[in-house]
């Protein structure tokens, strides 16, 4: 019973049954404790093979079937294996995804999306491997999931850093403890199934060692595979850590405790929970017998106090409560009508988006995120606070979020007309946008943007700028939408390298390739879209047929038949003039090199100033995989979906001449 419910019990009932409530109350929100946890991304060890794929062929289509097959394996089982057989290319690849037993389901998911960002700096070596503390990531070009070990590239990686003994004595004592936590977790392994933990428990001085075998190799693959893991990890004694890493196992020792033990844990709260049965039980008999008013108020003052403090999972500071910023969880599920099906009206990466009104009658957008932020909730809450600051009339305002339930939510602006993809590209449209609209489109948008690059306080990069993510309204004006919670960063700030997040087809080549983040990665997926919004076609990064929209525009405008790419829909009533001049500005937006593309603010300048000069563009860059299905093409990949869709870096080949050659040091962020 939560003390909200114990509230409006109280409220109907006798004293004792008040009294019985509070006293439940209290005692499980005194046991109860928040328990943070750890996905175990640190990366222990990363092999790329030196095999490469046949000239001619692109492993890129291979391994991002392969990923994401082994994706949904990984949600669903915290472990996958998968085989792709590319009737195209023939092309062969098996993978192997595997968490270790202790993490929990999200904390899986976040380790294996880590993984996958890493893995794709060996592309395009046909083989690879990594190896993080919470997980196990591999592909190659050929079946090797009965391995045990690899006498050639199986490793062990000892800490720099040895422990703190006080005499020789200490430091003996600490190497048996290895010797001796390193064979009960292996041998504990072997005889349940794959996984296996010890300690020695010493306060301060203890050692704690997990073993962990990959579900393809089987009890005796396993018992091989940590007798020769125990030896290597051994002889990393006197060090504070070892790891051993082989190609069917992972064995690691370290004098901090790094492992969930569920059983412990499953332990103690099943002890607390009989004691706090107990100590209830009494405590109401104690109140039936008193019955009295002053015991009464008494409880009813302490209920009042523990739900002031049990708001927001007792987590979310107390500035928050009085912040116009934050909604109650109750409140918006009142107002989506509990998250009817029916109020949906948008799926994204990062979660759906419900249309909800509010008690005063006003409609907004209501966003469930995917995933729960209650380990990092005062960092959430300032980023909300940050971006809602942001307005702009091209820009849907943010108006809050909640964080106090079992999922966080953001509200937004209620935008009444549906996204410019609708528009452009559903075979049966509502309205056909004629070039007026277009064009105040793609300013509109490019003032949006440029607000966000250089209006503010903060420089923001979207990172995913695409025609599903330019809202609407009733007089067609464009709002950029899903710009809240992206990266934020101060003048001193070159750029920053994190997971890949966007959208394939609209994703700049050196943020693809490289991480590189900067405003010109918004500025290629700003040209791409105009070149969308004029031609009315997708940009499918990897065709078979005609190539991309970016590649044919250029061909087109190489041979002066611009006019060719315009949508039909636009029945020759455009101004020729006009219209290559704003596919001039989108070529200029997507050149390869990302010094030459222009900022936001000369873009929209260009687009306003009929008298100024539009330079001439250089060749944009053409991705090297030509034969990935196009379906993928317009799938998104997001930092807050690292469950199915977990970022993933793929190879691309620009012309040399139009590459940036900067070399800045990368700002390293929150993943």
């Amino acid at each position: 019973m939560n003390p909200m419910q114990a509230l409006a019990s109280a409220e109907k009932n006798t004293t004792w049954v008040l009294f019985f409530s509070i006293s439940i109350t209290i005692i499980f929100s005194s046991l109860l404790s928040p328990c943070l946890s750890d996905p175990r991304i640190t990366e222990a060890s990363l092999y790329c093979g030196t095999g490469r794929p046949p000239a001619g062929t692109s492993l890129i289509p291979t391994f991002v079937k392969e990923m994401e097959s082994l994706s949904q394996g990984v949600n669903t089982h915290h472990w996958a294996t998968h085989f792709v057989n590319s009737s195209t290319t023939g092309l062969l690849m098996y993978g192997l995804a595997q968490c270790h037993q202790d993490l929990s389901h999200t904390d899986c998911l976040l380790c294996y999306a880590a993984s996958r960002t890493r893995l794709p700096r060996c592309l395009p070596a046909v083989s690879a491997r990594i190896y993080l503390d919470g997980c196990f990531l591999r592909y190659d070009n050929y079946s090797f999931y009965g391995e045990s070990t690899d006498p050639v590239h199986d490793k062990v990686n000892c800490s720099a850093e040895s422990g703190p003994f006080h005499d020789e004595t200490s430091r003996l004592k600490f190497m048996a403890d290895v010797g001796l936590v390193v064979g009960s977790a292996t041998r504990a392994a072997v005889a349940s199934g794959g996984f296996g933990v010890a300690a020695t428990a010493k306060a301060g001085e203890g050692v704690y060692a997990l073993a962990q075998c990959w579900k393809t190799v089987g009890v005796e693959g396993c018992r091989a595979c940590l007798e020769k893991a125990s030896v290597a990890a051994k002889k990393c004694a006197p060090k504070r850590e070892g790891r051993s890493m082989n190609a069917g196992c992972y064995l690691r020792y370290s004098m901090d405790k790094f492992y969930s033990d569920e059983r412990e844990e499953e332990k103690r709260r099943s002890s607390s929970r009989r004691r706090g049965l107990t100590i209830a039980i009494v405590l109401a008999a104690a109140a039936f017998a008193m019955l009295s008013l002053f015991g009464a108020y008494a409880a009813y003052a302490r209920l009042t106090k523990i739900k002031a403090a049990r708001h927001n999972l007792g987590q979310v500071p107390f500035s928050l409560n009085k912040s116009s910023l934050s909604f109650k969880y109750e409140t918006l599920e009142r107002a989506t009508d509990y998250f009817n099906p029916s109020r949906k009206i948008g799926q994204g990466g990062a979660g759906s988006v419900f249309k909800g009104t509010l008690q005063n009658g006003k409609t907004v957008a209501v966003k469930r995120l995917i995933f729960n932020t209650s380990q990092w909730v005062d960092e959430f809450f300032n980023e909300v606070n940050l971006i809602s600051g942001i307005q702009h009339k091209n820009l849907v305002k943010l108006l809050g979020c909640s964080i106090e339930g079992p999922e966080s939510l953001l509200v937004y602006e209620y935008v009444p007309n549906r996204s410019l993809d609708q528009f452009l590209f559903e075979k049966n449209k509502v309205q056909i946008l004629n070039w007026k609209q277009r064009f105040n489109i793609v300013v509109g948008t490019a003032e949006g943007l440029a607000y966000l690059h250089g209006g503010s306080k903060l420089r923001i990069i979207h990172r995913d700028i695409k025609s599903s993510n330019v809202l609407l309204d009733e007089n067609l004006t464009p709002k950029i939408a899903d710009f809240g919670l992206v990266r934020c960063f101060g003048a001193d700030k070159t750029h920053l390298s994190t997971g890949i997040a966007g959208t394939l087809g609209y994703m700049a080549p050196e943020y693809l390739v490289r991480g590189q983040l900067t405003e010109k990665a918004d500025v290629y997926s700003f040209g791409v879209l105009v070149l969308e919004i004029v031609c009315g076609r997708r940009n499918c990064a990897f065709t078979q047929d005609s190539g991309s929209l970016l590649h044919t525009v250029w061909k087109l405008y190489k041979l002066d038949r611009l006019a060719e790419a315009i949508d039909p829909c636009l029945k020759n009533e455009f101004p020729a003039k006009d219209v290559a001049k704003v596919l001039q500005i989108g070529l200029l937006c997507t050149q390869a090199s990302v010094a030459l593309r222009p900022s936001m603010d000369v873009v929209v300048s260009m687009l306003t100033n009929k008298e100024k000069e539009i330079p001439i563009p250089n060749q944009p860059p053409f991705l090297n995989a030509s034969v990935l299905d196009p379906a993928s093409s317009t799938r998104s990949y997001s930092t807050q979906s690292l469950v199915s869709n977990a970022l993933t870096k793929v190879e691309a080949s620009y012309s040399s001449s139009e590459m940036s050659s900067s070399n800045s040091s990368d700002v390293q962020t929150r993943k």
